[in-house]
């Protein structure tokens, strides 16, 4: 009997517990994801609110975290001095616009054309011209992808691709070929700037806003019964016509034939003559832009191989822009070698990062975050691509080297675009570091390029989408 209640009393015990632990495990809430009391307060214990973290708030929350985070010591160290350079005569100005890549591709020829043809040290292609030429092309370029892709869906990816990015003002080297080879290249006092040329965002959002309405327009149009491609096309020039109009009210109307005085490097004029942009092109900067290559930095794909960029081009008919993958290594003696033949390279970059503004230097160092912080910010290049906190932004023209005396670079130095009062007398100044952290691309002549990687840019390229975060254009 007294085993038989113990049974019984025992089983009450197991079922009364049982009870009691699934009422504990409902009264325990399911974890959704969102912070919770608890996790609130756990992180307020990273901030203790001592004397000191109470001072360091008191300070930053007036100040720029970059202002705070300076590296004095760093800052004292700045050498301007360049054991092989390539000597520029006077930095540009592309002013609120995103040409960089037009002036960057553009100063490489001018450097030529100067030393060349004894012109004078401010002579320069006139930008405005180029762009002209450049928004039309870009907007033919998208109402032809229009055409091209009318039977699909609205929603599809490369459809919303093209209407989110119908036109811009930024770009890259192969534009600056297309465009020059196609329509040829002016002095600037032919065609000199205009507000719009410098300040082309609110011109840009007009040409996006109308090509959009078009593109629309052309999509039911070309899904209309019995519709022909010659339709379409009177169509499509029918609307590049307006926005011909729309440009040569902002930025003028591009000159077929000027009459031009060439000056020396006095200002005195040698020869007065007459000249269609083709013309002008042909004597004081052809170029043979088959022989300039691009070659890029990108650790998140293999290496070796080439990569073609869908859309990634200025003109319909001319040719997306193509890469050859290289590891750093490969890339500087490349760079090192044209620099010291006295010729300027087409380089990009992601320009923000660790730039002190004030002297124009990029270096690791600049900054001492993880200090102010209290953290650590550990990722390398390839996360940093992967994860889209870092990428091409900016282009340059790449134009000295310091080599110790092994003939290792030490620093870089690129001629920007943003005015001769922008950094250190307009360039700015990279450590080899930084240089091999943040650089991503650089177009360089076919001569200074070893055999066995020229033979590398003849294999069948990758196709890569027009949304990979590695392409956005250079502003």
């Amino acid at each position: 009997m007294k085993t038989k209640y113990f049974a019984l009393a025992l089983g009450a015990m197991l079922v009364c517990g049982g009870a009691m632990a699934q009422k504990k495990k409902q009264a325990q809430p399911e974890y959704n994801g969102g912070i919770t009391t608890e996790m609130m307060q756990q992180m307020k214990k990273g901030f203790g609110g001592n004397a000191s973290d109470k001072a360091l708030r008191n300070i930053m929350v007036n100040q720029s975290p970059a202002k705070l985070a300076m590296n004095y010591e760093n800052a004292t160290k700045f050498d301007s001095h360049f054991s092989n350079r390539v000597v520029s005569k006077a930095v540009t100005d592309q002013k609120s616009s995103g040409r960089c890549w037009m002036f960057t591709g553009m100063n490489v020829l001018r450097n030529q054309a100067i030393r060349k043809h004894h012109l004078p040290a401010d002579f320069q292609f006139s930008q405005a011209y180029l762009f002209f030429y450049d928004q039309l092309e870009k907007s033919n370029l998208f109402l032809q992808a229009m055409i091209d892709t009318y039977k699909k869906p609205i929603d599809d990816q490369e459809v919303q691709w093209l209407f989110k990015n119908p036109i811009g003002d930024g770009g890259q080297f192969t534009g600056v070929a297309n465009l020059i080879d196609k329509y040829g290249l002016v002095p600037a006092d032919v065609m000199p700037e205009t507000y719009n040329t410098n300040n082309t965002s609110s011109i840009s959002n007009l040409i996006a806003l109308k090509l959009r309405e078009d593109g629309l327009a052309l999509r039911e149009m070309a899904a209309q019964k019995g519709m022909t491609p010659q339709k379409l096309q009177a169509k499509k020039t029918e609307m590049l016509g307006t926005i011909y109009r729309m440009l040569a009210l902002t930025m003028g109307e591009p000159p077929a034939q000027f009459t031009w005085q060439q000056k020396d490097v006095k200002g005195e004029i040698v020869e007065t003559a007459t000249y269609t942009p083709k013309e002008f092109y042909e004597k004081f900067a052809k170029t043979d832009f088959s022989k300039y290559y691009m070659v890029m930095n990108d650790p998140t794909r293999e290496y070796y191989k080439v990569y073609e960029i869908q859309y990634d081009r200025h003109v319909y008919d001319g040719q997306n822009w193509r890469y050859l993958n290289l590891p750093m290594e490969e890339i500087a003696p490349m760079c090192i070698a044209s620099i010291k033949d006295s010729t300027m390279m087409y380089f990009s970059c992601d320009v923000g990062k660790f730039l002190n503004r004030d002297n124009g230097l990029m270096d690791m160092n600049n900054f001492d975050y993880e200090s102010l912080m209290g953290t650590t910010f550990g990722m390398d290049k390839k996360q940093r691509v992967a994860t889209y906190a870092s990428g091409s932004s900016h282009a340059m023209t790449l134009c000295a080297v310091d080599l110790d005396k092994d003939g290792k670079p030490v620093k870089w130095m690129v001629e920007n675009s943003w005015g001769p009062n922008y950094g250190w007398q307009g360039n700015l100044i990279m450590t080899n570091d930084w240089f091999n952290e943040y650089m991503f691309r650089v177009v360089l002549e076919e001569k200074y390029i070893p055999a066995n990687i020229r033979a590398m840019m003849d294999q069948q390229p990758i196709m890569l989408p027009a949304w990979d975060p590695m392409f956005a254009p250079e502003e």
